[in-house]
Order: C-alpha cells, then sequence, then structure tokens
C-alpha cells in the first residue's frame, strides 16, 4: 500500500532545517536591500543631473547667448538696460531647472532602504517570538 498523504516529520527534521532556511531568508533579504538602495541612488542620480544640467546651461548661455542677446537687444534698448534683461532670463531659467532637481532629491530622501529594514526587523521578531504573525 503507497501512502499519498504527505509525510509527516518529526521535530528533529524541522529543527535541521532551521539553518538552510535562515540562510535563504538571509539571502533573500540582502537581495532585497541591494535592490531598495539601487533603485534610490538611481532617482538620487537624476535630481543631481538636473542640477549639473542646470550648471551646463548656465556656463555655456553666459558666454555665447548673452553676448548675443545684449548685442541685439542695444539696437533698441540702451546697452546696459540690455545686459540687465538677459541676465534676469538667464537666472530665471537656471532657478527653474535648479527647483527640478532640489525637489527630485528631497523626494527621494537618503538612500536607506527603509521597505527592507522594516521587514528585517519583522524577521528578527518573528525568530524572536515578539509581536504578531502575519499570515499569508
Amino acid at each position: 500500500m503507497s501512502d499519498t498523504s504527505p509525510r509527516r516529520r518529526g521535530l528533529l527534521g524541522l529543527l535541521t532545517d532551521i539553518p538552510t532556511l535562515v540562510r535563504e531568508l538571509i539571502a533573500r533579504e540582502i537581495e532585497l536591500v541591494k535592490a531598495e538602495v539601487i533603485g534610490k541612488l538611481k532617482s538620487l542620480g537624476i535630481g543631481i543631473g538636473f542640477l549639473a544640467g542646470a550648471v551646463i546651461v548656465l556656463l555655456g548661455m553666459l558666454g555665447v547667448l548673452l553676448t548675443a542677446a545684449v548685442l541685439a537687444l542695444a539696437l533698441v534698448l540702451p546697452g546696459w538696460a540690455a545686459a540687465l534683461l538677459v541676465a534676469g532670463v538667464l537666472l530665471i531659467v537656471a532657478v527653474i531647472l535648479g527647483l527640478i532637481g532640489y525637489r527630485k532629491l528631497v523626494r527621494t530622501g537618503p538612500p536607506i532602504p527603509t521597505v527592507s529594514i522594516d521587514s528585517l526587523q519583522r524577521d528578527l521578531n518573528a525568530i524572536k517570538g515578539i509581536g504578531k504573525r502575519e499570515k499569508s
């Protein structure tokens, strides 16, 4: 007679599986931490890229565009007024780009893997027998 029901394991069999299960749990948690940190660093990189873009725009435009705009406006306005007008427009563009980059950095927050840390804390509490158990 063959028994098709699942084999009941003894306490010793279950206890011998604990190190393997803990090792697998730790490996998965490390992968989760890696994925979360990489995601946050990518987002921070985008914010830094916007700030770098603002600086590049400022430096490139200060030379060529500033001179061309001042010379063009000097035909209708006094030279000093043309220079002030062009400088004001460049300042507005730089502020807008800087604010976009700053908002991106603030929204992202520090690259701390909060989700993974919470998961690790729940696992530690479960191992210690503290708190409620979650049903999957």
